[in-house]
């Protein structure tokens, strides 16, 4: 489903997820795009995850001005969690009926983004359909020179199509109260799966809304110390997967699946047969299983990326297991 501008409902609260670690240099650019958006109704709920910089004095002194409560510091936790653990936590502590943001420390963010994904998620938001929103990306270097837009994003993206590669990037993704309770009931992900893949695994897999938009929302900082980059081309991102191998993918992907059919009780009828079907084949060894997956693959011809020569690649290892 393709993200539309919808007659504004900004009472509809959202909170911010912010998760910082060692982002002192990027931080106060970040919070100042925060500060002006035109979505007024949000509140940012932070947590530090062992920075060992100013990080978290730079966002106190921006809680400092303003009104009480509108910042609110999770500190259940305070050793180091990693992006996964920081967010899961994190999304533990919205309270019913906002919308939950993920945030990341290190973009700034366009002063209609939250409008935007508020519009698009209106018509989920008192229902128990489950609902997600991302959108495209302008990426910069770190000085903020513009380098290109991310890939476009499909109208209406499928669970299989969930399951080969991840299009919702975390700092564009916002959740609809059935969203949370649904992710949150599942967290954490597998090792190697990050919050935002998870969550899209889960509201496609549940039957739920995916709300592709093509407009950018935010400027998305590509620097050394980026914990996911997003090339903007398909030629650079499919050489990117053929350097990393079939090893860590496959390994990825059955996770995935196995821990998608552990909380199969979330999902539809259709998602765990589509996942059993899945597992049988993966655990299939040598040359027969090559043949099963490969007959699997023809009868899921809606598994699939998003580029041509992204999808042999997926094809290919799919087959070698």
């Amino acid at each position: 489903m393709s993200s539309d501008r919808l007659p504004a409902r900004n009472v509809m609260p959202v909170c911010i997820l912010l998760s910082v670690h060692n982002g002192a240099a990027f931080l106060d650019a970040l919070l100042q795009s925060l500060g002006q958006q035109t979505h007024a109704a949000w509140q940012l709920v932070w947590r530090d995850d062992g920075s060992t910089d100013h990080s978290a004095q730079i966002v106190r002194r921006f809680a400092d001005n303003l009104p009480t409560g509108r910042c609110v510091q999770v500190t259940r936790s305070l050793e180091r969690l990693g992006v996964a653990g920081s967010f899961s936590l994190l999304l533990s502590h919205v309270p019913d009926g906002h919308l939950a943001a993920f945030c990341d420390q290190d973009d700034v963010w366009f002063p209609d983004k939250l409008e935007r994904a508020v519009n698009a998620l209106a018509p989920f938001h008192t229902t128990n359909e489950p609902a997600l929103y991302c959108s495209r990306q302008m990426l910069t270097d770190s000085a903020l020179a513009r380098l290109g837009l991310s890939p476009a994003l499909p109208p209406e993206p499928t669970f299989p199509m969930a399951l080969t590669q991840n299009i919702a990037t975390g700092c564009t993704i916002m959740l609809s109260p059935a969203a949370i309770r649904l992710v949150q009931a599942a967290m954490p992900p597998p090792a190697g799966t990050l919050h935002d893949w998870w969550s899209y695994l889960l509201v496609s897999g549940a039957g739920g809304h995916v709300v592709t938009d093509n407009q950018p929302t935010l400027y998305y900082r590509q620097h050394q110390s980026n914990v996911v980059g997003a090339p903007a081309h398909f030629a650079a991102r499919a050489r990117a997967a053929l350097r990393r191998g079939p090893a860590l993918f496959m390994s990825t992907f059955r996770a995935n699946v196995t821990q998608l059919l552990r909380h199969g009780d979330l999902l539809t009828e259709p998602a765990v047969a589509r996942l059993g079907r899945l597992r049988q084949a993966l655990d299939i060894p040598g040359p027969a299983g090559c043949v099963a997956r490969w007959r699997l693959l023809r009868r899921m011809p809606e598994m699939r990326r998003s580029t041509r020569a992204e999808q042999m690649i997926f094809r290919l290892w799919f087959v070698l297991g």
